[in-house]
């Protein structure tokens, strides 16, 4: 029996997942949180090797699948041999392995579009941070944990907690974590755990 596999990727733990597929009924979906640029995408291998024959995969775009234009082509390329239906919501394409000369067309062209948009945004944010350095306005990424979460996350680690359990009760990295023990290091009586063994 075919099955409707659902692929969501987002670049960190920040992002919401929900509106990729909303509104999508898949059998089973597939998340992953990896950037874009990452070679390393273990949801995606899993997939690979989790649909069949006569399955569809359904993602939100064509940048949430691949990492460039030649990663989609071959990731497509792929799928559709082993006769899966490969389905992008937001540019309304779907391929089958049996498409025209137009519909490959479309592949390429949608798919540059959407690596050169990924790289027309970076640069635009690397311009906007070196402008704002300039005027001495950059202060770097926001804190993701409020100063409440930072002190019940030190207390924690007082008691004794994993770190590793902490950092997933927050929804961030352990090197995030990390970064929040180190931040006032000079000062902080919490400055010997951080030689502790970081593979708790």
């Amino acid at each position: 029996m075919s099955k409707i596999i659902g692929y969501v990727r987002v670049s960190s733990f920040e992002q919401n997942t929900d509106r990729q597929l909303e509104g999508i009924k898949a059998d089973k979906i597939f998340l992953e949180k990896v950037s874009g640029k990452d070679a390393n995408r273990p949801q995606l291998i899993e997939l690979l090797n989790y649909i069949r024959d006569g399955d569809t995969l359904i993602v939100h775009s064509l940048d949430r699948l691949a990492r460039n234009l030649d990663d989609l082509r071959r990731l497509v390329q792929t799928l559709t041999a082993k006769d899966v239906k490969v389905q992008f919501l937001k540019e309304n394409l779907t391929f089958t392995g049996e498409d025209s000369p137009m519909s490959n067309l479309l592949l390429s062209v949608m798919g540059a579009f959407a690596e050169f948009e990924r790289a027309l945004i970076r640069e635009r944010q690397l311009e906007g941070i070196a402008l704002a350095k300039k005027r001495g306005a950059y202060k770097g990424r926001k804190r993701c944990l409020t100063t409440q979460q930072v002190e019940a996350m030190k207390q924690r680690v007082c008691n004794g907690e994993k770190k590793s359990q902490i950092a997933q009760d927050l929804g961030v990295s352990r090197e995030t974590l990390y970064q929040y023990l180190r931040g006032r290091e000079g000062a902080n009586p919490l400055h010997h755990l951080m030689n502790e063994n970081q593979n708790e």
